[in-house]
């Protein structure tokens, strides 16, 4: 079921509340039962969403409809023709949402492949056959990671701008997971590590989430930066995979 299907359900619930918000405009002040309240939240949510589409939508001639269904007059057009007019929305609105995609993978992508540019320029940076980059920050004296292992690790994971997005020391809780459940950036960077080593990396958005990203946190071809802290290896049935930032989808 589509978006603008469950609403017109969730609408069905509301006629009464807008029906009357279109005769009397209640104050704030006077919300004092618990159905004041929930009538007016899910008022505010109703409106949040038609505001996101007000460039398409006429305020009046929606409340129109809606007084229109809840009094049961005959609807001005056909349910044919409301149906045809949602599909051809609904399409408008794919295409729309797929340009803004497309200009936000490009955005991403200039200013990605920018960072890259620079940042292996910098002293301390590697730069593996893949295209990862990794500056080792500590030195390990444990045993080296390898497939098939599970680890125990801290993490901080940002965006280019410095934004973090996740962080495992924030939560005081180790992610634990294994080598290959992982984005080919951190499976690769795993198997340079020796425990207790800490590794700055930043990965290229193809060995991370690519053109698509992992909505809503992650945009598409966003490349991402971690520092990483491998604590120890797990023995397999121990370990506990806690879906940090750089799950494999």
């Amino acid at each position: 079921m589509n978006r603008l299907m469950v609403f017109s359900l969730t609408a069905l619930l509301l006629f009464p509340v807008l029906g009357c918000a279109a005769d009397k405009d209640k104050e704030a002040d006077e919300l004092k039962t618990f159905q004041d309240k929930l009538s007016y939240s899910m008022g505010l949510d109703v409106g949040t969403y038609f505001r996101g589409m007000k460039e398409d939508i006429d305020y009046d001639r929606l409340v129109q409809g809606i007084n229109d269904a809840f009094k049961e007059k005959t609807p001005q057009i056909s349910l044919e023709e409301v149906a045809q007019v949602q599909k051809e929305f609904a399409a408008k609105m794919q295409e729309k949402q797929a340009a803004q995609v497309k200009e936000l993978q490009e955005k991403n992508k200039n200013a990605g492949d920018a960072y890259l540019a620079e940042n292996k320029k910098k002293k301390g940076v590697m730069v593996t056959e893949s295209g990862l980059q990794y500056e080792v920050v500590k030195k390990g004296t444990g045993v080296k990671v390898k497939e098939g292992d599970q680890v125990k690790v801290h993490y901080t994971g940002t965006f280019i701008d410095g934004s973090v997005f996740d962080d495992s020391r924030k939560r005081d809780e180790p992610a634990v997971f294994g080598v290959e459940q992982v984005v080919p950036g951190w499976s690769e960077a795993l198997k340079l590590m020796d425990v207790g080593s800490q590794y700055k990396l930043v990965i290229p958005s193809e060995l991370a989430y690519g053109e698509q990203g992992a909505p809503p946190v992650i945009e598409p071809n966003s490349v991402l930066l971690f520092d990483v802290e491998l604590i120890s290896i797990e023995k397999q049935e121990d370990a506990l995979f806690s879906a940090p930032a750089p799950e494999k989808k």
